[in-house]
């Protein structure tokens, strides 16, 4: 249980104080460790898990950034107010413009720093563009996977000589007269429980998505979907920022992934369906503008019968996706099946032929004639999908949420008045994303801009405050 421990004058008397405690271990709060090193403050990262590894270790790891050296190399011309624009389309201007610019304008700077001063291997993603972005902005690891990119910043912070302390349950903040943290009780595996003080406090917890009365209430049509996400996001952070009168914002809205192979739950990249890939229900129709977006596509999916998928794509579309380690570990697993033909496609995954060739004929016409189909979705010839086929069984999923505390654009949180907490801070799943009031507003890389970028800024606005 979360809770708020008011101190009355003079009762803050803690054994031992840091300057800067950051509670969650995730890449949000590994980031503003660094960030905090880099300027000689020291701090501790408080990590709930017995291994830290948060909602990263479980993404694809690409962070969007604009006009980076990476984009240049390669020739890719994008600017932050590019990068900006296209957060605010996809998001139908819901989102705070200050804190979109604030990680437009900051994205490039500090996939450097990362990549200079720690030694986070960044490259940047080509081939493809997800649904919403204008540019080639996606930097990863070169396994393109959160788990590699967890591995790099842990290196980094060990490198750093940052305290990192795991099984660390943290479930009480304590607060004095005037509003100021004054320092964390925390649990331990054996129970007992520890307590340390602190000048700035950064929530890095995430958001809510394990906790499924917070999701029930905030995110209805996903209550009966499959949580893919990490089990520690209880929604601390909401429920601390509540019993403190701070301002909560856009909780309705949440990252979701309409191509989760089911029963493996493995996730298989977008980049299936913006190279020309479909998906068909059990019926053999398509229920969808597939190149909407993979975060809305998750209730569609749901809403199927039997709240399944089937992605189809063919051999071009195979052959990029084994670029993808999670795609290859889908491979292995044997969730990809390949058909030489449309009724052998139609026999193996028992769906009726005349839907599937309905389908594919469907598409050929708008292809031919160049008009969008029912959905809005126009299809490319050089995309077109030929024989021999590939076919994973999919499902939509809740990866993570993206309300959460009102923050300015430094990451300091702010009360339900507007004013701003004193040494207060929130970042990534914590605070307040920018994908607006829903699922549609999420554009690709908006959960990992909002951790690493806006890591970056709280965690050297917070280390600034205890340096005063």
């Amino acid at each position: 249980m979360s809770r708020i421990k008011h101190l009355k004058q003079g009762e803050a008397d803690f054994s031992f104080t840091l300057p800067f405690v950051i509670i969650g271990g995730g890449a949000c709060g590994l980031v503003a460790a660094l960030a905090a090193a880099d300027q000689g403050v020291d701090c501790v990262v408080l990590e709930r898990d017995r291994f830290p590894r948060g909602s990263t270790f479980m993404s694809s790891g690409f962070v969007p950034a604009a006009g980076t050296r990476f984009q240049q190399e390669k020739n890719v011309e994008d600017t932050p107010e590019i990068m900006a624009e296209d957060i605010m389309a996809k998001n139908k201007h819901e989102a705070d413009p200050a804190i979109v610019n604030a990680l437009a304008t900051q994205s490039a700077r500090v996939i450097e720093w990362l990549a200079d001063r720690h030694n986070i291997p960044f490259e940047l993603v080509e081939g493809f563009l997800y649904p919403g972005h204008s540019r080639l902005r996606m930097h990863c690891t070169p396994r393109r996977t959160g788990e590699e990119l967890m591995a790099c910043l842990l290196r980094a912070v060990e490198d750093a000589g940052i305290a990192v302390m795991c099984d660390a349950h943290v479930t009480t903040l304590h607060v004095d007269a005037d509003e100021n943290i004054c320092g964390v009780t925390y649990n331990r595996p054996d129970g007992q429980a520890e307590q340390i003080g602190c000048q700035s406090l950064l929530l890095a917890c995430n958001g809510f998505g394990g906790n499924p009365d917070l999701v029930s209430k905030f995110i209805p049509a996903m209550t009966d979907g499959l949580y893919y996400g990490h089990e520690g996001n209880q929604g601390d952070a909401i429920l601390w920022g509540d019993a403190l009168g701070a301002g909560l914002k856009d909780l309705h809205a949440y990252q979701g992934h309409g191509s989760l192979a089911t029963p493996h739950q493995i996730l298989i990249s977008w980049a299936a369906m913006m190279q020309g890939g479909i998906q068909v229900n059990i019926g053999g129709m398509r229920f969808s503008n597939e190149n909407q977006g993979y975060s809305e596509q998750a209730a569609k999916v749901i809403a199927q019968p039997d709240a399944i998928a089937w992605n189809i794509y063919d051999a071009r579309i195979h052959e990029d996706l084994m670029k993808f380690e999670d795609y290859r570990n889908a491979f292995q697993a044997g969730a990809v099946k390949m058909f030489n033909t449309l009724e052998s496609m139609a026999s193996g995954l028992n769906i009726p032929i005349e839907a599937l060739q309905e389908t594919f004929a469907d598409m050929d016409s708008h292809l031919s004639s160049g008009t969008p189909d029912q959905f809005g979705r126009t299809f490319d010839k050089d995309l077109k999908l030929e024989a021999p086929y590939y076919a994973i069984k999919v499902t939509g999923a809740l990866f993570h949420t993206q309300g959460g505390l009102a923050i300015r654009p430094d990451g300091r949180v702010l009360k339900a008045d507007g004013q701003a907490f004193k040494n207060l801070f929130a970042a990534g799943g914590a605070a307040r994303g920018v994908s607006g009031s829903n699922d549609s507003g999420y554009l690709s890389g908006n959960g990992l801009l909002s951790a690493v970028v806006m890591g970056e800024i709280a965690g050297s606005a917070a280390s600034k405050l205890t340096l005063k």
